[in-house]
């Protein structure tokens, strides 16, 4: 039969049998590759970011801490001489005609009863730069942990310490408002001789809220330090 086949225009012809497209598999098998290759880099990405922060935190962290253990010393000075100014001018709740400065006793001369008080300035200046800079690396630094979320111990002090800086911030900037009246009540028609009370008792609220800052920073510092 095979070979009478060809002559009678007969011929074997295997069954045709349709060939299975393998595009659609390996396209499949793309896809699955490009899926899991995105889910491997959006990982990674997110732990660079993370690492990245907590880097860093840990700079600024340190360079807060330096400025504010800096600046804490800074108004350490400027209370001081706070004090010597409003004792030198007011006395302790003194009035006009027996404060140190009518009676001959003004703390670093009679120089201090009159005119610009240079060393409460020069050191009030100085440590407000010294704030600002500090309080500005507060709000800048990166938490990736969200570390005053939280029960622990450390997420409690974290909240206060954060609590505080609102506080000296707030005396920092009503100190600076008063501070600058006070020096310059002569444009404002005030003088010590005819508005001694106002003046002392301005000076008073100044040296109060001075206080209550310092109080403030010292508590925030001494959180995080020890």
């Amino acid at each position: 039969m095979m070979m009478a086949t060809p002559i009678f225009g007969l011929s074997l012809t295997p069954p045709s049998v349709p060939l299975l497209s393998v595009t659609p598999t390996l396209t499949l098998f793309q896809d699955a590759e490009v899926a899991a290759s995105s889910d491997e880099e959006e990982p990674q990405s997110d732990d660079a970011t993370y690492s990245r922060e907590l880097r860093e935190r840990a700079e600024t962290a340190s360079l807060h801490r330096t400025l504010g253990i800096v600046t804490w010393a800074s108004m350490t000075v400027t209370v001081a001489m706070g004090v010597i100014q409003y004792h030198n001018l007011y006395g302790f709740f003194a009035d006009r005609d027996s404060n140190p400065c009518v009676t001959g006793d003004a703390i670093f001369g009679q120089e201090q009863c009159s005119g610009v008080p240079y060393l409460h300035l020069a050191s009030a200046l100085i440590t407000t730069g010294l704030y600002s800079a500090t309080f500005t690396l507060s709000l800048m630094m990166p938490d990736p942990d969200d570390s005053s979320e939280g029960e622990s111990e450390f997420a409690s002090t974290l909240r206060t310490h954060k609590l505080l800086r609102w506080v000296h911030f707030g005396g920092m900037i009503a100190q600076s408002l008063l501070g600058f009246f006070i020096a310059n009540s002569e444009l404002f028609g005030m003088d010590r001789a005819n508005d001694y009370g106002t003046l002392q008792a301005l000076a008073t609220l100044h040296g109060g809220i001075g206080l209550v800052t310092y109080g403030a920073l010292t508590w925030a510092g001494a959180l995080m330090t020890f």
